[in-house]
């Protein structure tokens, strides 16, 4: 079983139903701040943390006095205006003491979908876990339409996490785990500890939510856990009401993890390897040695540059002679990668009009 003290990068996705108080549709301060105060122990001993949040509907229903139930898409979208302002306040102000800086990132579904849009997003959080920010996402629910109907924020915690390659997810739920039916229903149903394998019945199992507020179910749940462990990161699901919700479940609170059987490095190799190439670069012998050793290829050890692809799309690496050393994730179009070939990296801003990324593929972005 993972435990929390393992990782290296930490994704929590914290549902409606434990940020609001369901009767007032207030924020629920004491808890945020005891999350808070989990989330600087954690990152004190060297672990990057990304918060997903859900709460702007729930806590702009409740500043607009929006009626209880189903709200129609532009009430909704107009809960998660007003909303968004106050849960993003909330988090800076509890965080703040902590010497925590936070970023506001919003995105949808989709932005993974667009290669160029899923590249931007990317590196946006990548700088600002090195710059030691925790950026607390949600999705862009004010101009979001079938995000707002299904309330996929499970999903999205996931491919978060993918996103910025973290080795454990945690959702912070309503339920204290995965079980073989519904607990409020079902009183013989069984939770499960450990999760090494999804099959059909595991899926079978899943049923659907039932606080009122949040919107997803275990359904999602299930979802983000495939999406997860796909991608070498483990996923817990546990009740998050109490007070410092990640402590108790350090402690040993009721959860159930899903195991990936790969870590990130491995099934990040692994997918990129699986793309289609959609072009090919020849490199000399500098550079096969520099990629032998871990290192970035630098447009300046590049000797010719062939096929027809955009940024973020899969190129094969090969040597002088043709000999295939792998593949990576292209980091400018064709057209600016022929212009870079042979050249410093220092030269890439004169060459192209604007500063660009100094390595052709990053070697993050390949699979040798």
């Amino acid at each position: 079983m993972a435990t929390l003290s393992e990782a290296k990068r930490l994704v929590v996705k914290i549902g409606s139903a434990l940020l609001v108080d369901r009767a007032t549709g207030a924020l629920r301060l004491d808890w945020v701040k005891s999350l808070a105060a989990d989330v600087a122990r954690i990152k004190a001993r060297g672990t990057d943390v990304v918060l997903v949040s859900s709460g702007s509907i729930a806590l702009g229903r409740g500043a607009l006095h929006l009626p209880k139930g189903s709200l129609a898409l532009e009430q909704s979208q107009a809960a998660a205006a007003v909303g968004q302002i106050r849960l993003a306040r909330a988090y800076e102000e509890v965080l703040e003491p902590f010497g925590i800086t936070t970023a506001q990132v919003l995105v949808t579904l989709e932005d993974s979908a667009d290669r160029r849009r899923y590249l931007n997003s990317r590196a946006t959080l990548e700088m600002l876990l090195s710059l030691g920010a925790v950026p607390i996402v949600n999705e862009n629910d004010t101009v979001a339409t079938d995000e707002i109907r299904y309330g996929d924020n499970d999903r999205l915690a996931a491919q978060v996490a993918v996103t910025v390659g973290a080795d454990q997810l945690v959702l912070l739920s309503d339920v204290d785990g995965f079980y073989s039916a519904n607990p409020q229903v079902d009183p013989t149903a069984k939770r499960f500890d450990i999760i090494d394998d999804i099959t059909p019945e595991i899926e079978a199992m899943a049923g659907d939510g039932i606080s009122g507020v949040s919107k997803g179910g275990m359904k999602t749940k299930l979802m983000a856990a495939k999406t997860a462990v796909a991608s070498g990161c483990a996923m817990a699901i546990t009740e998050g009401s109490v007070m410092s919700p990640l402590l108790a479940l350090e402690q040993g609170a009721n959860s159930t993890w899903f195991m990936p059987t790969l870590d990130p490095h491995a099934a990040r190799k692994r997918w990129i390897s699986a793309m289609k190439p959609m072009g090919q670069i020849q490199i000399d012998a500098g550079a096969v040695t520099a990629l032998e050793h871990g290192k970035s290829l630098l447009p300046a050890g590049v000797i010719a540059v062939t096929g027809r692809f955009r940024r973020g799309d899969a190129v094969t690496i090969c040597t002088a002679e043709g000999h295939e050393l792998g593949q990576g994730i292209i980091s400018y179009p064709s057209d600016e990668a022929l212009a870079l070939i042979g050249r410093k990296s220092s030269e890439i801003e004169e060459i192209l009009g604007y500063p660009g990324r100094a390595a052709l593929v990053h070697r993050d972005d390949m699979a040798i």
